[in-house]
């Protein structure tokens, strides 16, 4: 269990899933994950917060034009507009231009040279989530991509990310961070993870994954509340995984460690 109170920049900070219809998928992950959902007042009937035990863990959001349903991954930044030009200026192109979701904070969504979408967050109430790597909580995000040297060069610029090989995967670091536990089987300054597409995914894209108890319950309860179960649990050492869908269609993952 790891409870946070601030995310550095350069530090992957929170997740929400963009949705036609923000009620109901709220309540698909609130039966799936335990959440309790709320309404952010500040942010009117549109957004959502999921919580655990009264922290927040991670948004509902209705869907913009121009975007599938889905989850998106958010990067803290010092200020969201010197963040756009740095990545402009490596290759990304702005999605959403910068904007204020006051008080909680402003962002920008871009797309980076491969065509996977992310935003960034200059926080304000809003640092992030508030609990990670517990059952229900988001735990890591990882980016999906045909070009990892491209990649690799792309997130160093405009957060001092460094890949590093680590089995099928790269490591995703930022030196000087301490994050996690000491405990987990990757090292302290982890963000994130940059993974190889698979036959037919498309282009690059980022992923989510949420730590739970059970990793075969939850996939067996997706269907029942109208998800999907797009790829079984599976082993990937040290966590039984299984991939899965809600019911517009956003893909996540669950894992439980497994050893």
């Amino acid at each position: 269990m790891s409870p946070r109170d601030h995310y550095p920049a350069g530090v992957p900070c929170w997740v929400d899933t963009l949705q036609p219809d923000p009620g109901s998928a709220a309540a698909f992950y609130a039966a799936l994950l335990g959440w309790e959902i709320v309404c952010d007042d500040d942010e009117g009937p549109s957004y959502l917060l999921a919580r655990l035990r009264g922290a927040d863990v991670a948004g509902v959001a209705a869907l913009p034009e121009g975007h599938a349903p889905g989850w998106m991954t958010h990067v803290r930044v010092d200020d969201v507009e010197a963040a756009v030009a740095t990545a402009e200026a490596a290759g990304a192109t702005v999605a959403l231009p910068p904007l204020d979701a006051a008080p909680a904070g402003r962002l920008a969504v871009l797309a980076d040279p491969g065509g996977a979408r992310f935003a960034i967050w200059q926080p304000e109430l809003r640092d992030g989530a508030m609990r990670v790597n517990e059952p229900g909580a988001w735990a890591m995000s990882a980016l999906r991509t045909d070009d990892p040297e491209g990649a690799a060069a792309f997130y160093a610029a405009v957060f001092g990310w460094r890949a590093e090989a680590w089995g099928p995967v790269h490591l995703l670091r930022l030196q000087g961070y301490v994050g996690g536990t000491d405990q987990q089987p990757v090292p302290r300054d982890v963000v994130a993870v940059m993974a190889p597409l698979g036959p037919g995914d498309g282009q690059s894209r980022w992923d989510v994954d949420f730590w739970v108890a059970d990793a075969a319950a939850v996939a067996a309860r997706a269907p029942e509340l109208g998800g999907a179960v797009l790829a079984a649990p599976h082993a990937r050492p040290p966590f039984l995984t299984a991939v899965l869908a809600d019911p517009a269609g956003g893909a996540f993952s669950v894992s439980e460690l497994a050893g």
